[in-house]
C-alpha cells in the first residue's frame, strides 16, 4: 500500500489536485473528477474528509452509482477502511440515493459507531425505495427517535399506499413528547390527497392551525390542493384568501384546483391576477381547458404562453397535443411538433405518446406510426405501446394491433390491464372473435393480469357484436362479481345492435339505475324501441328524460379557417359563419350524391 505521510510537498500537490477536482465537479464533469483520484493514489496522496464528503454528495445528487463506488474503493485503498461516522453516513446516503440499498446496508452494518443521523439516513433510504418492511424493522430497533425518524416513516407509508399505518404513526407521534414540525404534516396530507377524504383534510387543517403552522406557505398550499382534490373549492378558496403571504406555488395550486374542477372562468380570472407565472401555472390552465373540452381555448393559451417567452415543459406539450387530438386539428398538431424539433426539446414517453395519439386521431395513422418507429427503445414503455396499439385499433386494423402486441412482448415490455382492454376492443371492432377469446382466456393470465369488470365489458361487446348470445350470457353468469355500469352499457349496446328488446330493456333499467344522470341509457333504450317500431315507448323514454332533466349531449364539430378554430353543433343558428358553412355542406352533399350515382351506374 502506498505511503500517505503529510509532507509539505504532498500538501501542495494535494491542494492542486483538490482544486482541479472541484473545478471538474463545478463543470459537471463528475466522472473526470473521480478518475483523478487514481492520480492521487499513485502520488501517495489522499483527499481530506471534507473533499471526500463533497464528492459523495455530488455522486448522490447525480445518482452516479459507478462513480460513488469508485470513491468508496478509493477510500479503502488509501487507508480509510474505517472512514469514521461522518463519511460512513455520506456513503449510506450516496448508496440510498442511487437505489443501492444493499450497499447502504453493508456500510450501516459495519459501522462501529452509529449516531441518530445514521439510523435516519438508512430508514430514509429504505422508505425512498418503497421498502417499508426493513425500514420499520430498523425504526422499531431505534433506542432514540427524533421528529425526523417519525416523519420519514409516516411519509414512507403514505407514499406507498399504506394509509392506515401512516395515520396510526402520525397519531403516535402527536401523543409523544417529541413535538411536531412543518414536515410532520407532509405524510398525512399525502393521505388526504390520495384518498380524497374531505373530513380527514378538515381535521388535519385544524391541527395545522392548532400547532401554529397556519402561516406556512407550503403547508397552506398543500391544504388547498387537498381541498381541491376533494372537490371542496369553497374551503380551498377560504384557505387561499386568508393566507397572509402567497407565493407562486399557492397561486398555481388554487388555479389548478379550479381548472381540475371544471370552473374555468374562476381559474382564468385568478390566472390573470397572478403577480408572477411559471411554466407550471400556464400548464395547469392549459390542461384544465383540454380536460373539460375547451380545446380551442387551450391552443389559444399555448400561443399566448409562447408569445410571453415562457418555455413549455413536458406536461405542457402533452396537454396541448391532447387538445389537438380532441378536435382532430392536424395543422396545429404539426406546428407544435415542429416547434418541439426547433427547440431541440427531448420529449419523454408521455409527449411521444401524445404525438402518436394526435396524428392517429387527426386521421394520419401513417405519421403516428412513423413517430412511434423513430422513438428510441428507452421511450417505448407500456404507455407508448398501448397508445400505438390503440391507434391501430381505432382505425380498424385489428390484426395489426395484435401484431404490435406480439412485438411489445418480444421487446420485454410487460402488458398491463389497459393493454388488454385495448386489444379486446380491437378484436371486437374488427370481428376477430376467436383471437379475442384467446386473449381473454389465455393471454391475460399468462401475463399476470386478472380480468376485471372493464375486461368483461369488452368480452360482452366482442361476443354480442358477433351474435354469440348464448356464450355472452354464459360469461355474464360466470363473472366473479356483479355487473357494473360499464357491463350493462356494453350489453345495452349489443341489444340495440341486434334489436333484442327484452334483454335490452333489463340492461337499460340497470344502467339507468346506476347512472341516472347519463343520457346514454335512455338514448340506447329509445333506439331499441325504434328498431322494433315501438314509437309510443320511444316517446315515453324521451318524456322520462325531460322529467328528470337529462339531456343528450350534442355532438360538436370543429372547422379550422385562417388559423382560427370554430365550433358548432347540429341546428346551430348562432354561428357568425352559418351561411357559409351551410353552403359548403350543400356542395359536399351534392358531391356525395353524384359519387353514389356514379357507383350505381358502374
Amino acid at each position: 500500500m502506498p505511503s500517505f505521510k503529510p509532507t509539505k510537498s504532498n500538501q501542495i500537490n494535494r491542494l492542486c489536485v483538490i482544486q482541479s477536482l472541484l473545478k471538474s465537479c463545478s463543470k459537471g464533469l463528475l466522472t473526470e473528477a473521480v478518475k483523478s483520484l487514481d492520480d492521487l493514489a499513485t502520488k501517495g496522496l489522499r483527499l481530506d474528509t471534507r473533499s471526500l464528503a463533497f464528492l459523495l454528495q455530488e455522486c448522490a445528487r447525480f445518482r452516479s452509482i459507478r462513480e460513488g463506488r469508485w470513491v468508496h474503493v478509493h477510500m479503502s485503498y488509501t487507508g480509510r477502511k474505517r472512514p469514521g461516522t461522518f463519511l460512513e453516513n455520506q456513503l449510506i446516503r450516496m448508496y440510498s440515493e442511487c437505489g443501492d440499498c444493499v450497499g447502504a446496508r453493508k456500510v450501516f452494518d459495519k459501522m462501529s459507531v452509529r449516531n441518530l443521523y445514521s439510523w435516519n439516513n438508512m430508514i430514509s433510504g429504505y422508505a425512498k425505495l418503497r421498502m417499508m418492511k426493513p425500514a420499520r424493522s430498523l425504526f422499531d430497533r431505534m433506542d432514540e427517535k427524533d421528529v425526523v425518524s417519525w416523519n420519514t416513516m409516516v411519509i414512507g407509508y403514505a407514499q406507498n399506499g399504506n394509509f392506515h399505518e401512516a395515520l396510526k404513526l402520525f397519531r403516535d407521534l402527536r401523543l409523544s413528547n417529541i413535538g411536531l414540525n412543518e414536515f410532520s404534516f407532509s405524510g398525512v396530507l399525502t393521505v388526504c390527497t390520495k384518498t380524497n377524504d374531505s373530513r380527514l383534510t378538515r381535521q388535519v387543517h385544524c391541527q395545522v392551525f392548532g400547532f401554529g403552522f397556519s402561516s406556512n406557505v407550503v403547508l397552506c398550499s398543500s391544504i388547498i390542493d387537498c381541498y381541491s382534490k376533494c372537490g371542496e373549492m369553497d374551503d380551498a378558496w377560504k384557505v387561499f384568501d386568508e393566507m397572509p403571504q402567497r407565493d407562486i406555488l399557492a397561486w398555481t395550486t388554487i388555479v389548478s384546483g379550479y381548472a381540475k374542477c371544471g370552473d374555468m372562468k374562476s381559474a382564468q380570472v385568478l390566472f390573470d391576477e397572478m403577480p408572477e407565472k411559471n411554466p407550471v401555472s400556464w400548464t395547469s390552465l392549459i390542461a384544465g381547458y383540454t380536460r373539460h373540452g375547451f380545446s380551442h381555448n387551450a391552443l389559444e393559451l399555448f400561443r399566448s404562453m409562447i408569445t410571453h417567452g415562457v418555455k413549455p415543459n413536458q406536461f405542457t406539450f402533452s396537454s396541448v397535443l391532447c387538445a389537438c387530438a380532441a378536435i382532430a386539428s392536424i395543422k396545429n398538431g404539426k406546428q407544435i411538433h415542429a416547434f418541439l424539433l426547433r427547440m431541440r426539446f427531448t420529449p419523454n414517453t408521455i409527449v411521444v405518446s401524445s404525438l402518436v395519439d394526435m396524428y392517429s386521431k387527426s386521421g394520419n395513422l401513417e405519421l403516428g406510426n412513423r413517430v412511434f418507429k423513430l422513438s428510441s427503445e428507452t421511450h417505448r414503455d407500456v404507455i407508448l405501446w398501448n397508445t400505438m396499439i390503440s391507434a391501430m385499433a381505432q382505425h380498424g386494423h385489428g390484426k395489426a394491433a395484435i401484431e404490435l402486441f406480439s412485438n411489445m412482448v418480444q421487446s420485454k415490455v410487460k402488458p398491463d390491464r389497459i393493454t388488454f382492454v385495448i386489444i379486446l376492443n380491437a378484436c371486437s371492432h374488427s370481428g376477430l372473435v376467436q383471437e379475442g377469446r384467446h386473449f381473454f382466456n389465455m393471454t391475460m393470465g399468462k401475463h399476470g393480469v386478472v380480468p376485471d369488470r372493464e375486461h368483461y365489458a369488452c368480452l360482452i361487446d366482442l361476443l354480442g357484436r358477433s351474435g354469440h348470445f348464448d356464450e355472452m350470457l354464459n360469461e355474464l353468469k360466470k363473472m366473479p362479481f356483479d355487473p357494473d355500469a360499464r357491463i350493462w352499457k356494453a350489453l345495452l349496446g349489443v341489444c340495440r345492435m341486434h334489436g333484442n328488446l327484452e334483454l335490452g330493456r333489463e340492461a337499460a333499467e340497470r344502467f339507468i339505475e346506476m347512472e341516472p344522470r347519463s343520457s346514454v341509457g335512455y338514448v340506447l333504450l329509445a333506439g331499441i324501441y325504434a328498431v322494433s317500431e315501438r314509437w309510443e315507448c320511444v316517446r315515453k323514454v324521451r318524456k322520462i328524460m325531460n322529467e328528470r332533466g337529462v339531456r343528450k349531449e350534442h355532438g360538436v364539430s370543429w372547422l379550422e379557417n385562417e388559423n382560427k378554430i370554430h365550433s358548432f353543433t347540429v341546428s346551430d343558428k348562432t354561428h357568425v359563419s352559418r351561411d357559409e358553412i351551410e353552403s359548403v355542406l350543400e356542395v359536399l352533399a351534392t358531391q356525395m350524391e353524384d359519387d353514389n350515382d356514379d357507383d350505381d351506374e358502374s
